[in-house]
């Protein structure tokens, strides 16, 4: 996802490789198929170019699909400054990237002529959130720009509930793919939970995180039944590979 607001192009969690450079996140539950499922849209190349900041939701234990090498290589490449949660700080120094900022759960920071606050992640129901990388989102306040929240890979906590309450987001971004492992339960939200998540969304909603890696087994076309079922359709905004919203 690029975020584009004037002059800034913010890189979320860039996963660059070509189709199929990266191992399969399940083997059991999930058609075992190389990742990422699909090649980067046409239009990424040109994006990209314009590209001169970052933030990165979590990265550590394998998250490839927020960070993977062709992702580092490139902000390595062209000294992008990049924005993440204090955990991961020294991690992404080990590999030669730029930290600008960290940000800590619940802070806010002065960020592109605005402000930028971490929202803290869960990432899976039960005992699997233990061993993953808890990462956080990060709610955009950017001058003359709708505000933007973008969950991460979460579940729905009080934290998310508090989110979309009190910082009332124009635009929420949900990670939708019903993500899950060979062993646990889900590490993404279950389509009950997603449906609240967009019943508490103060206006609009992104839907993504969907069908790019194989552990993710919700489809668009499901989501949008599902959406329509509950009289939600309207609300959420499914975009394909490469589309591009304006607001």
């Amino acid at each position: 996802m690029v975020i584009e607001s004037n002059d800034h192009f913010i890189l979320v969690d860039p996963m660059l490789g070509s189709k199929g450079k990266g191992i399969p996140f399940s083997v059991i539950r999930h058609r075992p198929k190389l990742n990422p499922t699909v090649d980067l849209p046409p239009s990424a190349d040109e994006l990209l170019s314009k590209v001169n900041h970052c933030l990165i939701t979590h990265c550590q234990k394998l998250h490839f699909d927020h960070l993977d090498k062709a992702g580092k290589s490139f902000l390595r490449k062209l000294h992008i400054p990049i924005t993440c949660e204090s955990g991961d700080r020294a991690f992404l120094k080990r590999r030669g990237l730029t930290v600008q900022n960290t940000i800590s759960r619940w802070e806010s920071i002065n960020w592109l002529s605005g402000q930028l606050t971490a929202i803290p992640a869960k990432h899976g129901y039960g005992w699997i959130h233990k061993t993953m990388a808890n990462g956080v989102g990060y709610f955009l306040e950017l001058p003359n720009e709708p505000t933007l929240y973008i969950s991460g890979d979460t579940i729905l906590t009080n934290h998310v509930r508090r989110a979309l309450k009190e910082l009332k987001p124009d635009i929420s971004v949900l990670a939708a793919g019903t993500a899950q492992l060979d062993a646990g339960k889900p590490i993404l939200m279950s389509l009950d939970d997603m449906m609240e998540f967009v019943r508490l969304a103060p206006k609009k909603v992104i839907a993504n995180h969907l069908e790019a890696l194989n552990h993710c087994s919700t489809t668009r076309e499901q989501l949008s039944q599902l959406l329509t079922q509950n009289g939600l359709r309207e609300k959420v905004f499914i975009p394909g590979d490469g589309e591009v919203l304006s607001f």
